[in-house]
């Protein structure tokens, strides 16, 4: 998705009106009740929030420049890698083994026996078409953020095919904006 996403893909930014960033910061508190305490230091109320659009249907938030959270057409808000590293618990977590990793971090999406052979783990609880951090085996922070494809106890199940979408992992273009001119 972000493999070679660049500033230029950005066709128009908007600054939205008061209750458009309401809406976002609803559909934020309800995906991420993690993030409860901290959203009006993220999101502050006061200050100007952007939505970016881009190629490809996808959406970027920004506050002060700083992309903080995408979507794709009106799917959920997944948070940027940044984001994640630093506020660690908000997202459900899939852990690939460690010969995924050299893969993951290419851009490919992960499959199924990835996260089943020793080394990987699901949460049980995750249903399909649901944002989740890819964690590595060995590894303290995420280095992707997914898609389901199906939900864990289908991944575990089936163990064939193609488990989660790879939305965004560390070095793509989106990690290596940090901020958008």
């Amino acid at each position: 998705m972000f493999k070679k996403f660049s500033s230029e893909e950005v066709s128009a930014q908007n600054q939205v009106k008061a209750s458009v960033q309401r809406k976002i910061r609803q559909s934020i508190a309800e995906e991420y009740p993690g993030l409860e305490p901290v959203l009006d230091e993220l999101l502050p109320k006061k200050s100007a929030l952007v939505v970016a659009k881009c190629q490809n249907h996808l959406n970027l938030v920004l506050v002060n420049d700083v992309p903080l959270f995408f979507n794709i057409r009106d799917g959920p808000y997944m948070p940027t890698l940044r984001l994640l590293h630093q506020y660690p618990n908000i997202m459900k977590k899939f852990q690939v083994d460690r010969g995924a990793i050299k893969f993951v971090l290419a851009g490919a999406n992960i499959m199924c026996p990835g996260l089943t052979s020793p080394g990987g783990a699901l949460d049980e609880e995750v249903e399909a078409e649901t944002p989740v951090a890819i964690m590595a085996e060995g590894k303290q922070h995420a280095l992707a953020i997914g898609f389901t494809k199906m939900s864990a106890k289908d991944i575990k199940s089936i163990n064939k095919g193609i488990g989660v979408d790879n939305m965004h992992y560390l070095n793509d273009g989106l990690w290596k904006m940090e901020r958008l001119n």
